[in-house]
């Protein structure tokens, strides 16, 4: 798992050159005064003021950073020390208390001996990284308060066992458990005429049930889980349509869920 690991964090250093650079994450606008956040999350989680956050797998810090303006105490919190590097940076030039700590998931504990949080947040494109729920939803109960919250919007998993063919969605990969699968590209999900030198990640395909038990077993209790027929990018090219909202839809109609939310509460 460690060389997993390892492949993995020198594709998201390398990735983290593109993201910065590109339209898709559009860091002019964002730095102008634009959120990051969609309306799922913020419709669901409501004001988080005076709150403090913890932010799992956040990339070079744009959700942390909105979550700091809107008045929330945050941590973020990812494995590329590029992405760090970036997130640390923005948050001096947008004049934010952010926190970023250069940290693996399973690393977290260590990294923050004692601190404990009111919401443990992650979302959009996480799950897929992570080789081990249990652990993973252990350490979400050990790092909140008693009373706090876990709140995860992500890419529903029964959309990622498809790709693209010919116009048509094709059933390509199970849905349930299976080894880590090996992928080879030099590019990533942005429009980008730089190549990525690192091109090999190993990702995880977890069903909901898994996810949903493993916060169960640590000890969290479920409040809601909803499903959400349309995802925040065109998953599927061709295939799909956006809405006057921004978010992308297939066009052949609401017929398997793209996103899912959960929110849990330690008791």
């Amino acid at each position: 798992m460690d060389s997993y690991r390892k492949e993995n964090q020198k594709n998201w250093n390398d990735r983290t050159k593109l993201h910065e650079k590109s339209s898709f994450y559009d860091l002019d606008t964002f730095i102008s005064g634009r959120s990051s956040l969609l309306s799922v999350e913020l419709n669901e989680l409501g004001d988080l003021s005076g709150k403090s956050m913890l932010h799992l797998q956040c990339h070079f810090g744009q959700d942390t950073l909105s979550w700091a303006r809107r008045g929330v105490k945050v941590t973020g919190v990812d494995f590329s020390d590029q992405a760090i590097q970036l997130a640390r940076s923005l948050n001096e030039t947008l004049q934010l208390d952010a926190r970023f700590v250069c940290s693996d998931v399973y690393d977290i504990p260590q990294e923050l001996p004692s601190e404990i949080f009111d919401v443990v947040y992650t979302s959009y494109g996480v799950l897929c990284w992570l080789p081990d729920l249990t652990r993973w939803a252990q350490i979400i109960y050990e790092m909140l308060k008693p009373g706090g919250i876990f709140y995860i919007a992500e890419q529903h998993p029964l959309a990622d066992i498809f790709e693209v063919v010919e116009g048509q969605l094709k059933m390509t990969y199970s849905y349930f458990d299976a080894d880590a699968m090996k992928f080879e590209s030099d590019s990533s999900y942005v429009e980008s005429e730089i190549k990525l030198n690192n091109k090999v990640t190993y990702e995880w395909l977890h069903p909901l049930s898994k996810i949903v038990n493993a916060l169960v077993d640590a000890g969290l209790k479920i409040n809601y889980i909803h499903e959400f027929p349309f995802c925040m990018y065109e998953k599927f090219p061709g295939a799909m349509i956006q809405t006057e909202d921004g978010w992308w839809k297939l066009k052949e109609g609401d017929s398997i869920p793209m996103l899912f939310s959960i929110q849990a509460t330690k008791i």
